[in-house]
């Protein structure tokens, strides 16, 4: 005779696709992990918009720092510079949007009457996302004419300056794939599973079929058992594909077994929580409310940690983990086997008929 905790696990499973609610958080989570490459350069630049390279920008320089500013900006090949005769003819460009944006360079005497100063006046179009991308350029040329003045007024400085660490060549988008997209695709698995957790119990309460079920005959225990199995595995299963989606889509990712373990570990504690709430109070919408904020608390609490979960998953994913990584993630599955079987001793001592 099969186990029936098996045959359980596989109804619920089955009765996955019943729930719109979860089939299209499953969706929204295989669009982001199928279409990542594209959605980290969408989202980096929401925040960083100098991760992106716009379009042509053209500028229209004048003044007496013209050189310097037309040096400056053939450093960056989307900035065109144009030469215009004065500030009158700057202006006209761009009114008429010949040009994107002005600088006027000029020099004046330093308030300590040491030497001249330069000193830029920037015209940016006002409103839009072109007007951001034209601002981010705009400050990047700024910011290489203040490195070329300083190389060039290096002799008349009393002390060196600390020297500037050499350019990386690293993908801007490095920081936010690993430390958010990853995470994020890591732990939403886990939290759904204790979601579906918590409305797999309290539907069979407040149905009346958990009575059925016990009649296979099954104990209360076998059915917790059953449940809890079928969410704690779809959990794993997701991240799996999540993480072959992002190979997919040219994100390298280490020590996938440890990360799936590490998920697994996560997904029995939320699975966990969720049975334990469903069978506490045997309605839908409290169980929910107070798993969805006690998950939320936890996870915030988890920053007391030496290292918190999701710098774990981010170590162990660019493959730089440390001991404590490691000791951590045993950690996790440690708790988690814990919580699980003080969850089946509380389940024990519950009596069916009074669900």
């Amino acid at each position: 005779m099969a186990d029936p905790r098996l045959a359980i696990a596989r109804r619920d499973l089955a009765g996955l696709r019943r729930e719109k609610t979860i089939v299209l958080a499953l969706l929204i989570q295989l669009f982001v992990a199928a279409f990542s490459s594209f959605l980290v350069v969408g989202l980096t630049s929401m925040y960083d918009p100098s991760s992106v390279e716009s379009g042509g920008v053209e500028m229209a320089v004048t003044g007496e720092a013209q050189d310097e500013l037309i040096a400056a900006a053939g450093e960056h090949g989307s900035v065109e510079a144009v030469p215009v005769e004065d500030a009158d003819a700057a202006r006209t460009a761009f009114r008429s949007g010949r040009v994107h944006a002005i600088l006027s360079g000029s020099y004046a005497d330093a308030p300590d009457g040491e030497g001249r100063i330069l000193r830029v006046r920037a015209t940016a179009p006002d409103g839009g996302l072109r007007t951001t991308l034209v601002v981010v350029q705009v400050r990047q040329v700024l910011q290489t004419l203040e490195r070329q003045e300083r190389f060039e007024r290096v002799d008349h400085l009393g002390t060196s300056p600390v020297p500037l660490p050499p350019a990386g060549d690293g993908s801007p988008y490095f920081g936010f794939t690993y430390t958010v997209l990853l995470p994020l695709l890591l732990f939403l698995p886990p939290f759904i599973s204790g979601s579906v957790a918590v409305d797999a119990v309290t539907e069979e309460i407040e149905r009346g079929t958990l009575e059925l079920l016990r009649a296979a005959p099954v104990s209360l225990v076998d059915v917790v058992d059953g449940k809890s199995l079928a969410m704690v595995l779809l959990a794993p299963a997701q991240a799996a594909l999540w993480i072959l989606l992002l190979r997919f889509n040219g994100i390298d990712v280490a020590h996938p077994l440890v990360l799936l373990a590490f998920v697994t570990a996560v997904a029995t504690l939320t699975v966990v929580i969720g049975v334990v709430l469903g069978l506490r109070t045997g309605r839908r919408r409290p169980a929910q409310l107070l798993y969805s904020v006690g998950t939320l608390v936890v996870f915030g609490a988890a920053v007391l940690l030496p290292e918190h979960p999701a710098t774990t998953a981010a170590k162990l994913a660019v493959d730089s983990p440390t001991a404590l990584t490691y000791a951590h993630v045993a950690g996790y599955a440690v708790a988690a086997a814990a919580l699980y079987a003080l969850a089946r001793r509380y389940v024990e001592r519950v009596e069916p008929e009074g669900l």
